[in-house]
């Protein structure tokens, strides 16, 4: 299974954490981001979207069909995020654009054993996959792309 995790890009303050929008620097961001996930995207790609506006204007930039799943929101466990993902076992493969720390927290989780406080930048994607070597499952990053290297 691959498994990727886009951080929503830049979104304006606001008081209502769920209808911050997007910048236009934030746009920017998911338009080049999706261009490249477009490029390189794995086969039977799902993607599962937080409620929050600005997750919903990042996966738009992809023109591709997404699910929303109102448990992967601003405040969510990991545990959510893996049940929407169907990790490590889902067929196919599954986008997440999603929020910090949750996306943080997942990634280190899935690839060093415990949740941790590490930081997904805004627009960023991380690219797991699972596969298992001599009857070890593993978790190997095949990518992480900060936005800036795309410009």
């Amino acid at each position: 299974m691959d498994l990727l995790l886009w951080r929503h890009a830049e979104a304006e303050d606001g008081d209502d954490d769920l209808k911050r929008r997007l910048t236009e620097r934030g746009e920017k961001q998911a338009q080049q981001m999706a261009g490249w996930i477009l490029r390189h995207q794995p086969k039977d790609l799902r993607i599962v979207v937080s409620p929050a506006v600005r997750t919903q204007q990042t996966a738009e930039a992809l023109k591709l069909p997404f699910e929303t799943n109102r448990k992967i929101g601003p405040d969510a466990c990991v545990s959510e995020l893996i049940a929407a993902s169907g990790w490590p076992h889902a067929k196919g493969s599954v986008l997440i654009v999603g929020h910090q720390p949750s996306l943080g927290r997942m990634a280190s989780l899935l690839l060093a054993g415990q949740e941790a406080e590490w930081s997904i930048k805004k627009g960023a994607l991380w690219w797991l996959s699972n596969r298992v070597r001599r009857s070890e499952a593993q978790t190997v990053l095949r990518a992480m792309i900060p936005v800036e290297l795309l410009e």
